[in-house]
C-alpha cells in the first residue's frame, strides 16, 4: 500500500497579554513624542489593529506545548504516539539545543525524534512537506507532529516602530498515514541575496554577541533595509501556479488560500492575481497581530474552526520569511 500523509488534527496557541495599537502608541510617544503616530500608519497599510504578547518568563517552547496539546487534542492522539516532532520558529529558546527536542520534553512525547526548521514564516509549510516526505518514505512513522510557533516580541526593541509587527503565538497539526492522497504536493523559492535585509545579526558565528553589540541593539531583530513588495506580490503567486502544475489541479480549484500573515493589503493584489475571489483566502492578522513562523498554522486551525473548510477542500499553505525562503503546499481538508 502507498503512504500518504493527511492532517487530521490543528490547534493554536494565542496568549492573553492584549496590547492595542492605542497602547503601543501611548507607550512609544512617551519615551519618543510623535513616534506612536507612525503606528497608526502601520495599521492602516497592514490591517493589524492589535497583537497578543505572552509572559516575560516564557520561551518560545512554551507556546509551542500549548498549540501541540492542542493539536493533539484535536487529533486524538497521545504524545507518546508520537513519531517526529518538527518545529519551526526562527525565536527559538537557544541557539542550540533545539526548539523542538525542548518541545518534546515539555509535552512528554517521549517516543519522538526532533528537529528544527529555521525557515522564518515559510517553516510550517517547509514541516509539512518534510513531514509527508518521512511518512510516505518510513513504515514505522504513524504520527508526525509540526508546530509553527513565534515570540518575535521579546527579542524586538520596544522603543523601534518595528515591534508593532510582532505578536505572539504557535499553531500545530498533526499528521498521520493514508491510502489516498492529503498531502498534495509543494514548492519552494528562495533568494539568499536579501539574508541581510531584515534579522537578528549579533549572537551567532557571524558576530558573537558582545557587550558592545548588545548595547548596539544588534542582537535584536531588526529591520535593515525593505524588501520590493515584487516578493511577495509576484512571489506568492508563483508559488500557488507551481503547486498547481505540480499537483494537477487548476488554480480556480482552491478552495482557500491562507498567505504569511503580514499585510492585509497584499492579500487583495495577490488574490486578484491568481483570479481568486478575497472571499477565497483566509487572514487572522487584523485580530492576532503579525505572528511570523505561527501565523500559518494559527490561520489554518483558526479557519477549521470558524467552518471555513470542509471535508475534500483543496486548500494552498504559502509561506515567505526573510532570508528570504518562500515555501507552498497544497492539501485535501480531511
Amino acid at each position: 500500500m502507498e503512504r500518504y500523509a493527511r492532517i487530521v488534527g490543528t490547534g493554536l496557541y494565542l496568549p492573553e497579554i492584549e496590547v492595542s495599537n492605542a497602547h503601543m502608541a501611548e507607550e512609544m510617544n512617551r519615551t519618543t513624542p510623535g513616534l506612536g503616530d507612525v503606528i497608526f500608519k502601520f495599521e492602516q497599510s497592514s490591517g493589524i489593529t492589535k497583537r497578543f504578547y505572552a509572559p516575560r518568563d516564557w520561551a518560545t517552547s512554551d507556546l509551542a506545548a500549548k498549540a501541540a496539546m492542542a493539536a493533539l487534542e484535536d487529533a486524538g492522539v497521545a504524545p507518546e504516539e508520537l513519531d517526529l516532532v518538527l518545529v519551526g520558529t526562527d525565536s527559538p529558546d537557544f541557539i542550540t539545543p533545539a526548539t523542538s527536542v525542548v518541545t518534546q520534553h515539555k509535552i512528554g512525547a517521549r517516543n519522538a525524534g526532533t528537529y528544527d526548521i529555521g525557515c522564518a514564516c515559510a517553516s510550517f509549510p517547509t514541516g509539512i512537506a518534510a513531514a509527508a516526505g518521512h511518512i510516505a518514505t518510513n513504515s514505522w512513522i504513524r504520527y508526525v507532529l509540526v508546530i509553527g510557533a513565534y515570540m518575535m516580541s521579546k527579542l524586538a526593541d520596544p522603543g523601534d516602530v518595528t515591534s508593532f509587527f510582532y505578536g505572539d503565538g504557535a499553531g500545530a497539526a498533526v499528521l498521520t498515514f493514508d491510502d489516498k492522497p492529503g498531502f498534495m504536493t509543494s514548492s519552494f523559492i528562495a533568494d539568499g541575496s536579501y539574508h541581510k535585509a531584515w534579522g537578528i545579526y549579533s549572537g551567532g558565528t557571524y558576530e558573537p554577541a558582545t557587550c558592545e553589540s548588545v548595547e548596539a541593539g544588534r542582537t535584536n531583530v531588526r529591520f535593515v533595509s525593505k524588501y520590493p513588495a515584487e516578493v511577495n506580490h509576484q512571489g506568492w503567486p508563483k508559488v500557488v501556479r507551481a503547486l498547481a502544475e505540480k499537483g494537477g489541479f487548476q488554480v480556480s480549484d482552491i478552495d482557500l488560500a491562507i498567505f504569511t500573515q503580514v499585510n492585509r493589503y497584499s492579500l487583495d493584489i495577490v488574490m486578484d492575481d491568481l483570479g481568486l475571489p478575497i472571499e477565497k483566502a483566509h487572514w487572522i492578522m487584523d485580530r492576532m497581530g503579525y505572528t511570523g513562523s505561527a501565523c500559518i498554522p494559527m490561520a489554518l486551525d483558526d479557519a477549521r474552526k470558524q467552518g471555513r473548510t470542509k471535508p475534500g477542500d483543496l486548500v494552498v499553505l504559502v509561506g515567505s520569511g526573510v532570508g528570504y525562503n518562500q515555501a507552498g503546499v497544497a492539501l485535501r481538508m480531511w
